[in-house]
Parts: structure tokens; sequence; C-alpha cells
């Protein structure tokens, strides 16, 4: 099964690499092509088996799956309880202020050391939680405006995101399908709003969400961790 979700990784990756975006976006950074090494070896040690629950993240931090390739993949949680560390190359155009350095990157992103730090606690072992849980970026792409701005894909014009929601919703049905979830979970209520567009009320599916582990939500900053436990509890009992 890890051998067809690299092909849809693939698929995903280059089919959302071929868009252009307009001003105000002036970076747009691919992990799924710059990183694949590592992103290709999460799918691959994870990835086998069907999952109870897809947890679906928005996109690429800067300081997370941008390094690393991996879904909120803020650099300690991936090395060392993933135990995944690839060489990482670089974006043809590239910010100043927001340089991918890969698993040499000093940064920490808050959300991926949140969402990781809290997997790590309730299931022990990156093994345990997998064999469960997956994790998904709906969308491959982190955009940055001039100014090294982080800019979500929600705030695209809407042509924009016409064309790069109607691939990334084909990418999320691939992976429905391979791994055959009972649950998915938006993390945060963009991700849940289009795996319910997208997946519709007659998959069989149960939706819901746990809250977002950025730091910009007042809410995460106030025991994060004991709120995504209650609301995967409620979404799973």
């Amino acid at each position: 099964m890890s051998k067809s979700l690299v092909t849809a990784a693939r698929r995903l990756g280059r089919e959302a690499g071929r868009l252009e975006f307009d001003e105000p976006v002036a970076y747009v950074y691919n992990p799924l092509e710059y990183a694949w090494t590592a992103h290709r070896r999460y799918l691959e040690r994870f990835g086998g088996g069907r999952k109870q629950a897809i947890l679906i993240g928005m996109n690429p931090g800067p300081w997370g799956m941008a390094q690393t390739g991996v879904p909120f993949g803020e650099i300690a949680a991936v090395r060392d309880w993933m135990g995944i560390e690839e060489k990482v190359a670089r974006p043809e155009l590239e910010h100043a202020k927001r340089p991918i350095e890969g698993f040499a990157c000093r940064r920490s992103e808050v959300s991926g050391r949140r969402l990781w730090g809290w997997a790590r606690d309730r299931f022990g072992t990156a093994t345990e939680f997998f064999a469960r849980f997956w994790v998904h970026n709906y969308c491959p792409l982190a955009f940055l405006e001039d100014s090294g701005r982080n800019r979500t894909p929600d705030k695209l014009p809407a042509s924009e995101r016409a064309e790069l929601f109607a691939i990334c919703d084909q990418g999320l049905r691939d992976i429905v399908e391979l791994l055959e979830p009972s649950y998915v979970i938006g993390v945060g209520a963009f991700a849940e709003k289009r795996a319910k567009a997208v997946l519709g009320d007659d998959s069989g599916l149960t939706f819901g969400r746990i809250p977002h582990p950025s730091p910009a939500s007042p809410a995460a900053n106030r025991g994060w961790a004991e709120a995504a436990d209650a609301a995967l509890d409620a979404v799973l009992r």
C-alpha cells in the first residue's frame, strides 16, 4: 500500500507544482519536489495498512514540512521520534528570510512541535501512532509574499484557488481510497470543511476536527494537547 501512497503523492506534487500564482504570492515552495526523499521515507515507513483515521492539515509551514517534507514536520520530531533524516535540496526560487536548510534548520515549528509532541505523549512510539492514524496536508505547497509573510491557500484569489483545490481534492480522495479510514479529522476548521466538501455526506465517513495547534490561535496557547485529546475522543467515541 505504501507504494500506492508514493504514486499518489508524486502525482499530487507534480500537478500542483505546474500551477502559477500571481502577486501577492512571490515564492512557492513545493517540498514534494525538493524534499521528496524525506517525504517518501515518511510514506514508506509509516503508510502501510489501513488507518482508523486521517488527520488533515492545511499546507506546509515554513519551519516544518517546508524543511523536512513531512506534514507538521518539526525537525526534532521527524528526526528523533520518527527516525527520518534525509538530505533536502532547495527550491529553485527561495526567499532570503525563509531559507530551506532541511534538517540543519535551527528554527522549530510550534504547530508541529505541539502536534507530534501530543502524538508521542498519547500513543508512545511513532509506530503505535501510525498503526491507527495518518497525517496528510491537503495542499502540498507553501506560499510566501514578497515580505516573507506566509499566505495560506484559502487567501488565494478565487480563480487560483479553484485550480489548486481541484488538484488537492483529488489528492485527498486518493489518500482516503488507499487508507480506507473510518474517520477524517481536520486539524482546524479549514481542513474539516474541505474534507466534508470533497468526500461528501454519503461517503460513510465520520468527520470531525481537533483545534489547530498554531501559536496564532490564543486558544492553542492554553492547553492545546488537552483540547486535542478531548476533541479527538469526542469524534472517535
